[in-house]
């Protein structure tokens, strides 16, 4: 009984901070968050990938080159159709969310407010960032947000600085980023989400087709072996099959409510040493000044020439 009562009032402590508090990310990088030390397998494919299966594009803008204790921003692109709406854990149709996760090197933080320029403030309009743990600053998160005002994702990043912190050099730094829009097709337990097709599980025929309570779909099959299955279809999927055909294993008995998509790409960015730029500025004022030189250097010599020449 006191865990039965635990457990409700855990739900419902749970729904209430979901209802109070809807900027906080609770959706797809809450599982990450909570099942993963680092969003970064050792193979460099960003977690995310292992519920959101489908691929869409995602683009990444860093500068070239910052300098230290330099505030900068670095966008991610999710496009996609406006319009398109996604198929709910509930089976309605709602509008499409997008999400972005973002790796920086270490040092590399999210710019304190009172640094952000009037172009920032107007840009991330609406947009909650949030570390993907404590002891990991450097590495971003944002979502879920709705999608049609938010297919490019603006990040505030604040550059370290070598002076303060001797753990930080200048030179060339890698930025892995994630990018998402819908919801997943599988659920870190390995099951799958209604936002996913089903397949009929093996050979044989549809004998039967009831609805549930919940708006389910339970189908069975009789399969050609002799034995019975039956497979739960959650609301959302589109039936494709009806009592009496006969499917294959692996055959889609579904549609693929899906309309989003997952994907990550990896850039550079280089913490550029101002000392290194001096000298450069300087290297190039001492070459127009040669230039210069050697040109009125030329015309003196010309004129000396052409007087000679008089004579």
């Amino acid at each position: 009984m006191r865990r039965a009562l635990f457990l409700l009032f855990g739900s419902l402590v749970f729904g209430l901070t979901l209802m109070i508090a809807p900027a906080v990310s609770w959706a797809y990088p809450f599982w990450a968050q909570q099942n993963y030390d680092s969003p970064r397998e050792a193979t460099g494919k960003i977690v995310c990938a292992n519920c959101h299966l489908a691929k869409k594009i995602t683009q990444a803008e860093v500068p070239q080159s910052v300098l230290p204790d330099s505030v900068f921003k670095a966008s991610v692109k999710v496009p996609y159709e406006e319009g398109i709406r996604e198929i709910s854990a509930d089976g309605s149709e709602v509008q499409l969310q997008v999400g972005a996760v973002m790796m920086l090197p270490d040092g590399f933080t999210l710019a304190p407010q009172d640094r952000w320029t009037d172009e920032i403030k107007e840009e991330t309009e609406g947009v909650y960032f949030t570390q993907y743990s404590e002891d990991k600053p450097n590495i971003l998160l944002v979502g879920p947000i709705p999608g049609d005002q938010n297919q490019e994702i603006v990040f505030p990043i604040l550059s370290p600085d070598p002076a303060t912190d001797s753990n930080i050099h200048f030179g060339k730094y890698q930025i892995h980023v994630g990018g998402n829009r819908g919801r997943g097709q599988v659920y870190p337990t390995g099951d799958k989400s209604n936002n996913t097709f089903f397949t009929a599980p093996k050979e044989g025929k549809v004998t039967s087709i009831e609805a549930g309570d919940d708006g389910t779909n339970v189908i069975t099959i009789d399969a050609t072996d002799g034995t019975s299955i039956t497979e739960i279809i959650p609301v959302g999927p589109t039936l494709l099959v009806s009592v009496g055909d006969s499917v294959e294993a692996g055959e889609a008995i579904t549609n693929d409510p899906n309309v989003g998509g997952f994907a990550q790409v990896d850039t550079e960015i280089v913490l550029q040493n101002p000392v290194r730029i001096y000298g450069l500025l300087a290297f190039f004022a001492a070459v127009a000044v040669t230039q210069i030189m050697l040109v009125l250097k030329k015309r003196q010599i010309e004129k000396v020439q052409a007087a000679a020449g008089n004579f």
